[in-house]
């Protein structure tokens, strides 16, 4: 049985607290809502594969972008944005 963990830089989760509010620690837990998203990010896929899960945390929906090495989730940035919402309002057919 393969084990997930999570994993991330420490400047950039300061970097991201300051920019963005939110803490690594906290965007983890995107990944545990019935309910995400896993979505490929094509834009900034170059040298490895990068992707974004949405998911609600605290009631509200949180970007997360990661990448997958062996078993490993490294989260390179998370936010509240509008973007994320909605496509995981759309992707599980919430109208609001």
């Amino acid at each position: 049985m393969v084990f997930t963990r999570f994993d991330w830089d420490p400047d950039k989760d300061a970097e991201n607290q300051r920019k963005h509010g939110v803490p690594f620690s906290l965007a983890q837990f995107a990944f545990a809502d019935p309910r995400r998203v896993i979505a490929k990010d094509v834009t900034h896929s170059q040298t490895e594969e990068r992707f974004y899960c949405f998911g609600e945390v605290e009631g509200g929906v949180l970007t997360v972008r990661f990448t997958y090495r062996a078993s490993v989730i490294r989260i390179i940035g998370a936010g509240y944005w509008r973007k994320g919402k909605a496509i995981y309002e759309r992707e599980n057919k919430i109208h609001r």
